[in-house]
């Protein structure tokens, strides 16, 4: 017993030891993880009041560099996989709003609660380079298969993570990020952050940046680790007598962004203590994502700006410049030129008011005179009247000529090529007369816009080209005609220097490569905001960023802006009456009534003409006027008709007596397969009802073939039909363009999606064309329900079969018909077997691709399609 008492209590002894020595040991580990961390990030301790002039005083202790892994963009598409809390959360929306400025391609998904992710590959191919989620916590939070499937993913395919914490009144003080070596500590209150020069993410930033005063809010998440996978990014000192969380160490600075380098499980990732609202949150999001995709979502360093003066004569009394304002807008345009290269003031005027101002401000406008050759000229209107005001082309070239001998007189350049519209009228909309005045008096080939395609939001306004004229976007920098002082700013000054410091204006110059920006007269006179504001933001911009300024000309900033967005040069015409700022600067000659209510899209060779002829039967339905090349069809948004305008477009409308009641159609069969239609259609006439017919593809395919024959087109001459169809990629290009028109509008489930991709399901109607050849007046009764118009119209009683043209006709009084032209139900030879098997085989899946997407919509198969259907079985 002795023996076994002396054991247990050696035994005893040992445990107790064991245990001593393993808290000593952790004891000791932490303390040297902490005061190494701490050893690294800590600055200097030279000041924490250091002006801005000082940051070269605040250099980091040396420490080891890591090195992050390596991305290898080359696996994934540069494409944004985004879970964000709901469609109209804050933050989700200011992270959208910085992916479209920039333009980079995201998928957007709401978050589910069990973490379920979209399909992440196609083909062998990651579908998304970078995955965003607005709460991290619901990344961490998924289930074990799903937060496997996603990790996996990342790490085979290179992808990152970025996420975002904002705490609330109901976090905790500190918590855990599930699976991650990561402590977080909650709403704590930050002052003077500075950013870390040695964060290897920075590209747009500037560092060392020291941003003194508090943070906004008291919200803001630290993050402590144990881990040198992790690199703090932002880091901000506590404010003094606030309430932190006791567990918090007490360090210098604490980190709010860090960056995850992938050394612990093989993922990169940036995490976010709090939203995108602080602005340097937005520029290191920014970086983020360029450094996490490998470069391939990224900005270019460079940017554009052209600051536009209009209305250098225009205003009132006691607005306009004296010589003091004329001297001080010299003297900003040389201290700009400092940090813009090229910088020049770009001044538009009318001629008409020149000295109209007081004595003072006259010679104001004479001292502008006297420095013509220190700035960019470009012209208004004469007398600053709205263009689309102007009916006729000649009475816009009057007022040009007016303004040009004004500038000839004065020396004004007048070759800059450069003009802009009072209140920017009849750019866009287009009023055509202006476009042509302004090419036969000034040579015009720039101009710029706020209007296109709307005003707001301002992330989407874009370029195009039209009558040969470039059209640029343009900004506005918070300045209008009546902010003239500075303590009477909307809002108070203090909008405008945060508009400045990180706001709109300065997230402007961020986002957008050129800018543009729109300033009048009346801001640089007074209380000179304009010039305020523009040499503010220029040393803001330098002092914060790596961005590098500079000014071109028009003209070359112009074919500077089409090189980088080329995709840019083919409008999207809008409809004027949805925007009332558009209808207020579109001539009151026009009218929205001229644009048709649906459309007949085609294919062609499916029975189109005998429905557009139907259609006419009814006394509320009418057709475009025709047209002298296309007959019938206008074909205006799948070709070089759509660049002639929605003018051009309207005319062949006619005005219908009842508005209400009465629909405007037109029927061209090339849209069904054109790329370009479904986008524009759906752009000026979004509400339109889209009616296509479908027939057996094979039939289709054979009759458009002898079609061409009968037109005698050369190819169709030359070749059979099963060598046209057949022919292979070596064939010849005339029989190669023949297979493409045969067999390529035949793929109608492919074409049909694009549709519906740009309208809903419900306005559009798929009729079977057999149905339409053997029983038109049912077919008719629905399209009439489809389309919702009134009265009813009977034409089980208006149409009859004519047995010798082997179709329908209308009837007319006394027992006569009228039947489709001589064109149409042209007889011809059956198709031959081998080609029938081979288009059925060609077919097949195209087919089988139709009944999913019929059986999706809900509309019943036609009997056609059934047959062929059979064949696969």
């Amino acid at each position: 017993m002795n023996l076994i008492g002396k054991l247990h209590r050696s035994f005893r002894m040992l445990v107790i030891l064991l245990a001593t020595f393993c808290l000593a040991s952790i004891v000791i580990s932490a303390y040297f993880l902490y005061t190494g961390y701490k050893q690294e990030m800590a600055l200097v301790e030279t000041t924490g009041q250091a002006e801005c002039e000082d940051l070269t005083l605040l250099p980091y202790r040396s420490a080891e560099l890591r090195t992050p892994k390596p991305i290898d963009p080359s696996r994934t598409d540069p494409t944004v996989l985004l879970f964000v809390e709901s469609q109209y959360s804050q933050l989700g929306q200011d992270i959208v709003a910085i992916l479209e400025s920039s333009k980079f391609q995201y998928h957007m998904v709401i978050a589910p609660a069990k973490g379920d992710i979209p399909p992440l590959t196609d083909n062998g191919r990651g579908k998304y380079t970078i995955v965003i989620y607005e709460n991290i916590l619901k990344y961490v939070s998924m289930d074990s298969w799903n937060r496997e499937l996603l990790e996996k993913y990342c790490v085979e395919y290179s992808a990152s993570i970025i996420g975002f914490h904002k705490a609330n009144e109901n976090s905790s003080p500190s918590s855990r990020l599930k699976g991650l070596p990561l402590q977080l500590y909650n709403n704590v209150a930050l002052r003077d952050c500075v950013v870390n020069p040695r964060s290897p993410l920075l590209r747009i930033t500037k560092a060392p940046r020291l941003e003194q005063g508090p943070l906004p809010g008291q919200d803001w998440t630290v993050f402590q680790f144990n881990h040198s996978t992790y690199q703090p990014v932002l880091l901000g000192e506590l404010q003094p007598a606030r309430p932190t969380p006791a567990s918090l160490p007490r360090t210098a600075l604490h980190a709010t962004v860090i960056q995850d380098l992938g050394l612990h499980d093989g993922i990169q990732r940036v995490l976010f203590g709090n939203n995108l609202t602080f602005w340097l949150h937005k520029l290191i999001f920014i970086d983020a994502i360029s450094f996490l995709s490998g470069k391939k979502l990224t900005l270019s360093l460079e940017r554009y700006i052209l600051v536009d003066i209009d209305d250098i004569f225009v205003g009132k009394e006691g607005t306009r410049m004296n010589v003091n304002d004329v001297k001080a807008l010299l003297e900003t345009q040389n201290l700009l030129r400092t940090q813009v290269a090229n910088f020049t003031f770009n001044l538009g005027f009318s001629g008409k008011f020149y000295h109209t101002g007081t004595e003072e401000e006259d010679e104001g406008d004479d001292l502008l005179l006297r420095s013509v050759d220190e700035f960019w000229w470009f012209p208004h209107m004469w007398s600053h009247m709205q263009p689309h005001l102007f009916h006729n082309e000649s009475s816009l070239v009057e007022q040009m000529i007016l303004n040009k001998e004004f500038a000839m007189e004065h020396g004004i350049p007048t070759g800059m090529g450069y003009a802009v519209a009072p209140h920017h009228s009849g750019v866009y909309p287009v009023h055509v007369q202006l476009y042509e005045a302004w090419k036969k008096v000034w040579h015009i080939r720039v101009t710029s816009t706020e209007e296109y395609p709307h005003l707001k939001p301002a992330r989407y306004r874009r370029g195009f080209i039209h009558n040969g004229i470039m059209v640029l976007p343009r900004q506005t920098c918070g300045l209008f005609t009546h902010t003239i002082f500075y303590k009477e700013y909307p809002g108070g000054p203090q909008e405008l220097d945060k508009s400045i410091r990180g706001g709109e204006l300065f997230l402007t110059v961020l986002l957008n490569p050129i800018s543009i920006f729109m300033t009048h007269l009346s801001n640089y006179g007074n209380d000179r905001l304009g010039l305020y504001t523009f040499a503010n933001l220029a040393s803001f911009v330098r002092s914060s960023t790596n961005l590098r300024l500079q000014t071109l000309p028009p003209v070359q900033l112009a074919q500077k802006y089409f090189q980088l967005f080329p995709e840019q040069t083919d409008p999207l015409w809008q409809n004027p009456c949805d925007d009332k700022r558009h209808r207020d600067i579109w001539s009151r000659d026009k009218t929205c009534d001229h644009l048709p209510k649906f459309l007949v899209i085609g294919p062609q060779k499916t029975g189109t003409t005998a429905l557009y002829l139907f259609l006419l039967m009814h006394p509320s339905i009418i057709s475009n006027l025709p047209s002298p090349k296309t007959f019938e069809e206008v074909q205006f948004f799948n070709g070089n008709n759509y660049h002639k305008g929605i003018d051009w477009y309207m005319e062949f409308f006619p005005t219908p007596s009842n508005t209400t009641t009465d629909l405007l159609f037109e029927k061209s069969a090339n849209y069904f397969h054109s790329e370009e239609a479904p986008r524009r259609a759906a752009s000026l006439i979004p509400k339109a009802k889209i009616i296509t017919i479908l027939i057996d593809p094979s039939d289709r395919a054979y009759s458009w073939y002898q079609h061409q024959r009968s037109h005698e087109d050369p190819a169709a001459l030359r070749f059979d039909f099963y060598e046209v169809i057949a022919g292979g990629p070596r064939a010849p290009p005339e029989l190669r363009a023949l297979q493409r028109r045969c067999l390529e509008p035949g793929w109608y489930a492919l074409h049909i999606h694009r549709w519906l991709s740009h309208f809903p399901p419900a306005q559009l109607l798929i009729i079977d064309g057999q149905q339409l050849r053997s029983d038109p007046a049912t077919v008719m009764d629905e399209v009439q329900k489809f389309l919702g118009v009134s009265p009813h119209y009977n034409y089980s009683e208006a149409l009859t079969f004519d047995p010798q043209k082997g179709f329908w006709c209308q009837l007319l009084e006394g027992g006569k018909t009228k039947c489709l032209g001589k064109s149409k139900g042209r007889k011809y030879p059956p198709m031959d077997q081998e080609s029938r098997a081979f288009l059925s085989s060609y077919y097949r899946e195209h087919n089988v691709e139709l009944s999913k997407l019929l059986h999706r919509l809900g509309q019943p198969l036609p009997s056609w399609l059934r047959q062929e259907l059979q064949k696969v079985r």
